[in-house]
């Protein structure tokens, strides 16, 4: 178990309250009690709003009792609506607030996920090179939510980068990924979205994600695990199925499968 750090895709959800959060939990407390409860946590307000490394070191703080590491996921300003002038700006901005994560060690991976609508063409793939050319010696991990992606060319860069490609888990809809664990860098990176099907396509994140794993499922994840764990020095597998404590629910009866397994 070692290797392998479990943990869900943000933490601040009023809703947590019950599922993982004692009655009566101080929204600021949030992240104090989650560090002890999992090893990792998948920041993903940085997507919407730009992080401060005052911000950061706050929460380094906060969670320093538990050893909770972090990661971080890129703005939209870089992956889902870059300015052509100004995301490398968005981008240096981004390194420095997230710079008292890199120092204390603490920094699993910054994610960068890339929407349905970005598909493989040659201004896209200029894009995607650029932006981990900005990241050069940062652990990074990428997820795309378009199958165009998963092609040799692209799993040949990111080895030479050293750059995770994330394992997704989601519905099986025509376009999106289908299940595929590449081995690209010593680090492998897990996603599980749930595999909501009929809400998938436009609904709002909390109904696309609304769904809980049975433990059929969950073995299935753990076999995933397995075959990939001989390569990577580590693994990070965040639950993003967050409606209703369902990611927290998840999250621990994957850590009680695997340590079961002996893993």
């Amino acid at each position: 178990m070692s290797r392998i750090s479990i943990g869900t895709s943000g933490y601040s959800y009023n809703e947590w309250i019950g599922p993982l959060y004692p009655e009566g939990t101080k929204q600021q407390d949030f992240l104090a009690f989650y560090a002890g409860q999992f090893s990792t946590v998948e920041l993903n307000f940085s997507y919407y709003t730009m992080p401060k490394a005052q911000q950061i070191s706050r929460m380094l703080e906060t969670a320093d009792g538990g050893g909770l590491t972090f990661s971080i996921k890129a703005p939209q300003t870089i992956t889902h609506m870059a300015d052509p002038g100004k995301w490398q700006d968005e981008a240096k901005t981004y390194l420095t607030a997230i710079e008292p994560l890199r120092e204390s060690g603490r920094l699993d991976a910054v994610l960068f996920q890339f929407p349905y609508s970005f598909h493989y063409e040659t201004d896209n793939r200029r894009h995607l090179a650029n932006i981990l050319a900005e990241f050069d010696g940062i652990p990074c991990a990428v997820e795309f939510r378009n199958n165009e992606w998963s092609n040799n060319r692209v799993f040949d860069e990111l080895k030479k980068r050293k750059v995770a490609y994330v394992s997704t888990d989601m519905p099986d809809l025509k376009g999106l990924p289908s299940v595929l664990d590449v081995f690209t860098s010593s680090l492998a990176y897990f996603r599980l979205h749930g595999r909501n099907a009929d809400h998938w396509w436009g609904s709002d994140s909390r109904t696309r994600y609304d769904y809980l794993y049975s433990d059929k499922e969950l073995e299935a994840v753990i076999q995933r695990i397995k075959r990939i764990i001989v390569k990577a020095d580590k693994i990070l597998v965040y639950f993003n199925n967050h409606a209703r404590g369902q990611a927290v629910k998840n999250a621990q009866r994957l850590k009680e499968l695997l340590a079961g397994s002996g893993e």
